[in-house]
């Protein structure tokens, strides 16, 4: 019998995904990485329980801390826009998991997330809920061992099968927020981890507009508030050295090339220019063909048709139809 280490949350989606994994003869044991409180670990605690699983819990606050909070702070402050998400699978959980697994001998790990992996490739999952954009920086060893039991489900199959089977968190809402600030206060979080950027202003065209309240208040894409001349202006950067933020019209945040730091290849790198599509941030609707080319430490992506704001720091995900080729961050 195949063994498999299960990150589990205790939630509706890792609940069913043990459920399936036992179905499939896997002899399991599950891992919580505990970086929230105590009421999301007695979750899991029961969970489990209900579940007759075994379940190892293991404290990774400080691990969140150096790897995942302080890079998200530090990024937030420069006006990028971080995904922490997107820096935690591989850096964190999926480390975690792999070494939890070789601990005990097992062949593979396994989570809740919609996409699919299949022979040490990513694919998306289905349209109204796939997760394949976050799984972008996936290291080869972690994605050759993973399993993905959710990856041909909908979320609404998934809630329908745990009323099925009675599960406990059946209806258990979805976390939305994140997980290191539960209460979504994400200014507060800052202010009491570093100095705030100070007042600045707001730049339309070369022409002082107004005055912002910190450039750690806003993101490329987010509208400001009100109106100039009877329009509506849109942040276009962020300017941290000077402390301003530029505004856009609507349609002035369209771009057709983007560059990508650090772009992690979940296929052979390429050794000449690819077509493929590209999506720069977690939505279901914006993915154009594009054309991506390595250049230096970089790569460039020109798309066909124009795309919303990409933002610094958010991430440049490829696909191949529906095969993730890998992610950069957007520069």
């Amino acid at each position: 019998m195949k063994k498999v280490v299960l990150g589990f949350s205790g939630g509706v989606d890792s609940a069913v995904c043990a459920h399936l994994l036992k179905k499939q003869g896997f002899e399991m044991q599950c891992l919580y990485l505990d970086n929230a409180g105590e009421e999301a670990r007695n979750d899991a605690v029961r969970t489990a329980e209900f579940l007759n699983l075994p379940l190892e819990i293991r404290d990774v606050h400080s691990m969140l801390e150096d790897l995942v909070c302080k890079p998200f702070t530090e990024a937030y402050l420069r006006g990028e826009t971080p995904n922490p998400c997107i820096i935690c699978n591989p850096s964190l959980k999926f480390k975690m998991l792999l070494e939890y697994a070789d601990e005990i001998g097992a062949e593979h790990i396994a989570t809740g997330h919609y996409a699919r992996a299949e022979n040490g490739v990513l694919y998306k999952g289905k349209p109204s809920n796939d997760q394949s954009y976050m799984l972008c920086r996936l290291k080869r060893e972690q994605l050759d061992r993973l399993i993905l039991p959710l990856g041909e489900f909908e979320k609404a199959h998934t809630r329908a099968l745990a009323e099925e089977i009675e599960l406990p968190v059946a209806k258990k809402p979805d976390s939305m927020e994140i997980c290191f600030i539960p209460d979504k206060d994400y200014i507060g979080w800052l202010g009491k981890r570093a100095e705030l950027p100070e007042k600045g202003n707001f730049v339309f065209h070369g022409e002082v507009i107004g005055t912002h309240e910190g450039i750690h208040r806003y993101t490329v894409g987010q509208r400001r508030p009100g109106l100039f001349n009877e329009r509506k202006l849109y942040i276009s950067r962020i300017d941290a050295e000077k402390n301003e933020i530029e505004l856009a019209l609507w349609e002035e945040l369209f771009k057709t090339e983007v560059f990508a730091r650090g772009f992690n290849w979940l296929c052979d790198k390429p050794e000449k220019e690819i077509r493929a599509s590209v999506r720069v941030r977690h939505t279901k609707w914006e993915n154009p063909d594009c054309t991506a080319a390595i250049e230096g430490d970089l790569v460039k992506i020109i798309c066909d048709e124009p795309v919303r704001a990409p933002a610094r720091g958010q991430s440049a995900v490829l696909y191949e139809g529906d095969r993730v080729l890998g992610g950069g961050f957007i520069i």
